[in-house]
Formats: structure tokens, C-alpha cells, sequence
């Protein structure tokens, strides 16, 4: 063979290597580790709440993507999401806001302000020494009721908002109460199309298909209709993007094993698909392609999914697009 040809082959396997591993619905190159933080930490500046973070081990500078838990669920639920996620280069930190609670979410504001202000001054103790934060690409994202505490925040809702700039928002199936008319307070749902100022943020949203149905007479559904993902994207402004995953519910992006009693009735209160890990993927490769083309400028993954590109591991739905 000659050279030239050989050095073609060499081209082509490597081009074909790279798409495989920038496909964001399989975990990327990066090797990851998932770290907990909590409040006892011997360090100068412990966080206002234990942590749960994933953190690439590679040498290098990663944007910021602050999760937060939906009603009542651990933040450790979300591991197998966190872990996919920041194989794609990128720190994920989930916060424990609380174990029992309310429909008031004022407190849940707070919390993720008062946190997303420490990662200044403490999230390099508990990080590898070669891994550096890049704390002027922070992403904020949330599921379910989490989802409408980082909507809360972004809007600066009850006046709480973070020193340091958000500059991505991905609601994971959010809700904002039980129905229209029935929001938790602070209410964030306007009903009013295009009404979030969010000063041009990018806007993610995901919903599930199955959300809005009842498991049976006895549990209502856990992503209500007038409540949920669909209105949030209504009272988006552009540019954001919504897509709905069909046959998959409300909890289907958790951890497929969550253990105890809260993570039993994860399994048993929604209606569910027949397995977690297509919705998992799903939510983890449309929020790395999003990030991709908020926080880094390239928007190419996330067209694709948008055309229904093939490796998609689940049916869309819907998908919208506002500009």
C-alpha cells in the first residue's frame, strides 16, 4: 500500500473515532469521578449545603453545571446522569437542599444562590488539583420542582439572585404546582408567552411524555398539564428549545437503582417507561449538546438531535425552537 493511502485510512479512522466520541447520548472521553461534599468538611470554607459533584479527572478547565433535586428526592439519585454528563467536560454539582419540606420553595432560592456565591471561594478545596472550575460559563439546571427553583432564581424571584452570572437554564421536566392556578409559591409560571426576561439566557427545556398522565385513580400525574415543561417554554423567551421524550415519565432519568424508602416510591408514584436508562441518556446527551452550543458556541449536536439524528435513544415527541 502506499503511504498516501495509508495515511487516508489513518484520517478516516480517526474522524470516525472523534464523531463516536462527541455523540452526546453515550458517555464521552473524559474519565470521571463523583465526589461528596458535605457540611462537616475541614476546609476554610465549607459549602451552605453538602454536595454531590462529578468532576472530570483530566487536566484542564470545565464550565459549571449546578442540578438541583426534584420533590423530596436525594441528590445521589441523580449519580449515573451526573457521571454522563461530565464524561462530555464539565463539573456537575448537585445540592442536598433539603430533606423535608414544604410547597414553599423561598428557602430553595436562597440555598442555590447562597451556593452558586461559593463556588468562588470554596469549590477548588474539594476539586482535583489539576481540575480548574470555569466559573464564567455556569449552567443552571433542575428537575421537577428543582426545575422551578432555577427558573425562581434566574428570574430573581423574592429578589435572590447569585453574584456570580448564569448564563444557561435547562428545566428537566419542571413543575410548578399542581395545575394552573395551583402553583406553589413563589409562583414563576406567568401564562403569558415570552414573559421570562431572562436578558437573551438560553433556555432548555425537557419534557416527558408520560409526565402529564396519572400512574392510576389513586396518583395523580407528577408533571401536570397547565403546570409543567410545556408552560415553562411558553413563558421562555428565545432563544430556547423544548423537547418532549414519548412513553417516558417523570422519574425516568434517576439512577436505575435508588435506594431506600424515597427511592422505592420513585419507582411506584409516576407513570413510568419500561426502563430508565433510554430517558436517562436522552436528557444527559440533550443537555451536553445544549451546553455545548450555549457555554462553548458549537451548536452541532444539538441540530442533529433536532433532525432526529440517528442514536437517539428515545422517540421525540414534540421539539419547538423559538430564536
Amino acid at each position: 500500500m502506499s503511504p498516501s493511502f495509508l495515511f487516508f485510512i489513518f484520517l478516516l479512522i480517526t474522524e470516525m473515532s472523534a464523531s463516536s466520541s462527541a455523540n452526546p447520548f453515550v458517555d464521552g472521553k473524559y474519565k470521571t469521578k463523583l465526589l461528596t461534599v458535605d457540611l462537616s468538611s475541614k476546609t476554610p470554607q465549607p459549602p451552605p449545603k453538602s454536595l454531590l459533584v462529578a468532576t472530570p479527572m483530566e487536566k484542564g478547565e470545565y464550565p459549571v453545571v449546578m442540578l438541583l433535586h426534584g420533590y423530596l428526592l436525594l441528590n445521589s439519585f441523580y449519580s449515573q446522569l451526573m457521571l454522563h454528563v461530565s464524561s462530555h467536560g464539565f463539573i456537575v454539582i448537585a445540592p442536598q437542599l433539603y430533606n423535608i419540606a414544604g410547597p414553599d420553595i423561598k428557602d430553595e432560592i436562597k440555598s442555590t444562590a447562597e451556593i452558586i456565591d461559593w463556588l468562588s471561594v470554596g469549590l477548588s478545596h474539594f476539586l482535583p488539583p489539576q481540575v480548574t472550575a470555569n466559573l464564567s460559563k455556569i449552567a443552571l439546571s433542575g428537575h421537577s420542582r428543582g426545575g422551578k427553583t432555577a427558573f425562581a432564581l434566574a428570574l430573581k424571584k423574592d429578589g435572590y439572585s447569585s453574584k456570580l452570572k448564569i448564563s444557561a437554564l435547562i428545566g428537566i421536566d419542571p413543575v410548578d404546582g399542581t395545575g394552573k392556578g395551583k402553583q406553589t409559591p413563589p409562583p414563576v409560571l406567568t401564562y403569558q408567552p415570552n414573559s421570562f426576561n431572562l436578558d437573551k439566557m438560553p433556555v432548555l427545556v425537557i419534557g416527558s411524555g408520560l409526565g402529564e398522565i396519572g400512574k392510576n385513580l389513586l396518583f395523580p400525574p407528577c408533571a401536570p398539564l397547565g403546570a409543567n415543561h410545556r408552560d415553562f417554554f411558553q413563558d421562555s423567551q428565545g432563544p430556547a428549545w423544548h423537547f418532549v421524550a414519548k412513553d417516558y415519565g417523570h422519574m425516568d432519568m434517576l439512577d436505575d437503582d435508588t435506594g431506600g424508602i424515597k427511592g422505592m416510591v420513585t419507582h411506584y408514584l409516576c407513570k413510568n417507561g419500561k426502563e430508565r436508562r433510554p430517558m436517562r441518556r436522552f436528557v444527559g446527551g440533550t443537555v451536553v449538546a445544549f451546553l455545548m452550543a450555549s457555554l462553548e458556541g458549537d451548536n452541532g449536536e444539538l441540530v442533529k438531535i433536532k433532525n432526529k439524528s440517528e442514536g437517539n435513544p428515545v422517540e421525540i415527541q414534540e421539539f419547538e425552537v423559538k430564536k
